[in-house]
């Protein structure tokens, strides 16, 4: 089950998000996102994270985004350490016989680093610009889900569900190691699919750690203990950085010592992976980030 927290917490891992779309500062060719993989890898960060939209579309604002799998393809090739993975993937976008697939393809390139986020997808302009249904997507997900941990695990599947239909399906080449998949999600149904199935829980978004990441992960145990899972859950929670100019909310102070205080608060609770979105993704910013985690190892590595 997911840990509650204590005096006695495993150093918790620290990565960034990625920036994939030209607006507010962040750079998004692939030269300048190639280079803070490698200021990060360089830096100490722990792994590397994108999102999965088409499109963030809004009245009067509408913003797009690099596709995710390809730019973890490249990441894939053109680093050697940092874990990397989508935050997260929505299942919605692709049948889980060729989500299998890239999964599989991508963990040998990157030899065994890919961190596989999965979701249903929320954000219904782009299902409805793109063409994909919004409806069920809940009771999708878990047909998708199922389906993909299985191919995932090397196992010949056949299933004729109320939305996914696959006859003798199987991933060859044959996955080179059982990759692991952390399911976002805060409702029920969702929370007991990934106690039910999943490696790890993802939560997001926050800045410090707060009653409603409390009561969300006091939900999660409870889904664990519903499923009668003994296994350990790994916490993963996507922590906001703000903008220079205060902007953002929930978030972190964007401050070096701010944020480290805010990785320690975050070890605290139990968490194991924290991924921060740090707004503008520029190197400037990212150097400010990567100082903060290590003044936060620093601190960690101090006896009580």
């Amino acid at each position: 089950m997911p840990s509650t927290g204590g005096a006695h917490t495993p150093r918790v891992k620290v990565g960034l998000t990625l920036p994939q779309a030209p607006e507010d500062g962040d750079g998004a060719s692939w030269a300048e996102i190639a280079t803070l993989a490698r200021l990060v890898e360089e830096g100490g960060g722990d792994s590397l994270w994108v999102c999965d939209h088409f499109l963030d579309r809004h009245p009067g604002r509408e913003v797009g985004y690099h596709e995710p799998f390809t730019l973890l393809a490249a990441l894939a090739a053109s680093t050697t350490r940092v874990t990397i993975g989508p935050l997260v993937a929505a299942t919605a976008f692709r049948s889980p016989g060729l989500l299998a697939k890239m999964a599989s393809t991508l963990d040998s390139i990157a030899g065994g680093r890919l961190i596989l986020g999965l979701g249903s997808g929320w954000h219904e302009p782009e299902f409805r610009a793109f063409g994909y249904p919004y409806d069920h997507l809940v009771g999708r997900f878990e047909e998708s889900l199922v389906a993909t941990r299985a191919l995932l695990d090397g196992e010949r599947v056949t299933t004729a569900g109320s939305w996914t239909t696959l006859d003798d399906a199987v991933v060859l080449p044959t996955p080179e190691r059982r990759i692991p998949i952390v399911v976002a999600g805060r409702g029920p149904r969702m929370l007991r699919l990934a106690a039910r199935h999943a490696d790890g829980w993802q939560a997001a978004w926050f800045g410090w750690p707060d009653d409603d990441f409390r009561a969300q992960r006091d939900r999660m145990v409870s889904a664990c203990r519903a499923e009668r899972r003994s296994a350990s859950l790994q916490v993963f929670v996507g922590v906001e950085v703000t903008n220079p100019d205060g902007s953002g909310d929930p978030h972190l102070p964007f401050d070096a010592p701010a944020v480290a205080d805010g990785l320690a608060a975050w070890q605290d609770e139990g968490v194991d992976h924290v991924q921060l979105g740090v707004h503008p993704g520029t190197v400037r910013t990212f150097t400010t980030a990567l100082d903060a985690i290590r003044r936060f190892r620093r601190f960690a590595a101090l006896p009580a």
